[in-house]
């Protein structure tokens, strides 16, 4: 009964998504995936329910309106607008790809505004007490029932919280009532159209939408469990507790759960906000670049979206501190990917375009072959046209960006959290770009990468990698005279047995058979029709020899239309 309800359920969301998308323009779209039937068609399988028989003529006549007035990228977007909080979402994530997405359509994706109807403090206060499974009065003091703010997932209020020290200032951060359901289920239907995509439009390829929603599952279900954020924020307070210049907020605990974060109140101010109130510009952006490169190339975990809404300035002129909120989507790097990106941050400050290709080869994995030598010239060619001027003229997240773009058009498939690491260094660029606009990105940066590698190559840090893989080495010797034991024993008993396979192996065996059957059956009816011949048969002679040799042409006319469609065979 419940599969039927999602069935019903989700047949009613695909018919809103065609009619948004024909309302915007993309009706020819919607047909070419299969979302549009012809109207009198009729239903032959529950799944061809979820088609729509015709449009709305308003929806329709509105669509060539906009297709007329409107570039696609604008209409792509009012089209995630209008299908609510999981489609923003995705447009946001989406904004990311840089590497993958045209230029034209991230700018339109950034300007995806985050927002939602408040819901009712009632249903607020309801979900508190069911998650918390505790009453609003016994917890805390006052709980401002106007929202500081209503986004697509939660809703944020201020509170005074109880402490055995006394009344903390808090934020209470709650999920909307019944987003995660909703999300699940439009989880579910962007799977299966991504799919249809790639099937219908082979164009598409190339921006991988499978793959678009696969990171949008992860990075969305993340965000919907607000245990993972209460972790992040403890992890990022204890990394940078030595730095005095950046804070994270304190988790709460005990009024906190799955679907409620409670976090102490930052009371500062914005970031424009804060530089009109005497704010130094210069040290908010130096103060944010550090917090980067710790973030990413020391600690190899960072804060994904640092965009202004989520730093707050606490202080006032030269010794003011910056707070980072909103911890839910972080992105996550590898040793190993943590030192290539930091190989190819070093080899762009020094102007190496060999040394950022084979930094940016080895972060990628290529989907096809390769010419280092080509992939090289290219990215040295791109590199110049960045690298050659001055320092502080370097726009460091747009050259990220066109390499991202360069590696895909080589097939070369970038890692999500690199891309992540790329999107953080241009916000974080493009706030102290707004704020400061003589900020050198590379130079600021460039004794804190050479700090860095001096770290890598550290006698400590060498011993320790040495005391790792003589560990590893004597783990694989312990196991070697077990594993010949367990070989001579296999062959003792002869259970032991040696497998090979020759690719061509099956094409030569199907050819020698078509051989040897074309060889006997032309010397059989030869025979034939020579035995046929001396007995004064002429006519059945001469008719079997015919056969015979039709048969010998056949043969030798297949085996040569083979040998030219599969060159392979030619060397057999």
């Amino acid at each position: 009964m419940v599969s039927i309800v999602h069935a019903v359920r989700d047949i009613g969301r695909l018919r809103e998504i065609a009619s948004v998308l024909v309302r915007h323009g993309f009706g020819e779209f919607v047909q070419r995936i299969g979302l549009l039937r012809p109207s009198g068609q009729r239903d032959t399988s529950l799944s061809e329910r979820a088609l729509v028989e015709g449009v709305d003529p308003d929806d329709a006549a509105r669509g060539d309106s906009e297709q007329k007035e409107l570039g696609w990228s604008v209409r792509l977007r009012r089209v995630l607008e209008d299908l609510g909080p999981s489609f923003i979402k995705l447009g946001q994530i989406a904004s990311t790809r840089g590497d993958l997405l045209p230029a034209e359509l991230i700018a339109e994706l950034k300007k995806l505004q985050d927002c939602a109807p408040q819901v009712p403090f009632s249903a607020i206060q309801s979900e508190i007490e069911h998650s918390l499974g505790v009453e609003v009065a016994d917890l805390f003091d006052f709980l401002d029932e106007t929202p500081l703010a209503a986004a697509s997932i939660a809703q944020v209020h201020r509170a005074l919280l109880r402490t055995p020290d006394g009344n903390a200032e808090v934020v209470v951060k709650v999920q909307r009532p019944g987003i995660a359901e909703t999300i699940a289920s439009d989880l579910d239907l962007l799977q299966t159209l991504a799919v249809l995509i790639e099937r219908a439009l082979p164009e598409t390829h190339l921006y991988s939408p499978v793959g678009l929603v696969r990171q949008f599952d992860r990075a969305i279900r993340d965000e919907l469990d607000f245990t993972q954020e209460a972790e992040n924020a403890s992890r990022f307070s204890r990394s940078f507790e030595n730095y005095p210049d950046i804070r994270f907020p304190k988790v709460y605990r005990d009024a906190s759960s799955k679907r409620v974060i409670t976090l102490e109140f930052f009371d500062g101010k914005k970031l424009e906000q804060a530089i009109l109130a005497g704010a130094s510009a210069q040290r908010i952006a130096k103060i944010a670049l550090v917090a980067m490169v710790k973030q990413i190339f020391e600690d190899g975990f960072f804060h994904a979206d640092p965009h202004p809404g989520n730093v707050i300035v606490l202080g006032e002129g030269d010794t003011c501190v910056l707070g980072l909120i909103d911890l839910g989507m972080v992105g996550r790097l590898s040793p190993r990917l943590r030192d290539l990106t930091i190989d190819l941050m070093v080899a762009a400050s020094r102007s190496d375009y060999e040394g950022i290709a084979d930094a940016l080869y080895a972060i990628g994995t290529p989907s096809r072959r390769i010419e280092l030598s080509t992939f090289q010239m290219d990215v040295a060619r791109l590199s110049e046209r960045y690298l050659g001027r001055p320092l502080k003229d370097i726009e460091a997240s747009v050259f990220i960006r066109d390499l991202l773009q360069l590696s895909a058009k080589f097939g070369l498939e970038v890692p999500t959290d690199f891309v992540l690491v790329a999107k953080a260094m241009m916000t974080v660029e493009g706030i102290g770009k707004q704020i400061a606009p003589s900020l050198d990105l590379f130079g600021e940066c460039r004794p804190l990468f050479f700090n860095l590698l001096k770290q890598r190559y550290s006698p400590e840090r060498l011993g320790l990698q040495l005391l790792k893989r003589v560990e590893r080495l004597g783990a694989l010797t312990s196991n070697i005279p077990q594993q010949l034991q367990d070989i001579l024993e296999d062959m003792r008993l002869g259970r032991l047995l040696v497998r090979t396979e020759d690719s061509g192996q099956q094409t030569a065996t199907d050819r020698l058979g078509r051989r040897i059957l074309a060889g006997l059956l032309v010397a059989a009816s030869s025979i034939g029709a020579t035995l046929l011949y001396v007995s004064g048969q002429n006519t059945m002679a001469w008719l079997l020899f015919g056969l015979g040799s039709s048969w010998l042409a056949g043969h030798v006319f297949s085996d040569f239309f083979r040998a030219t469609k599969n060159p392979r065979n030619r060397q057999n």
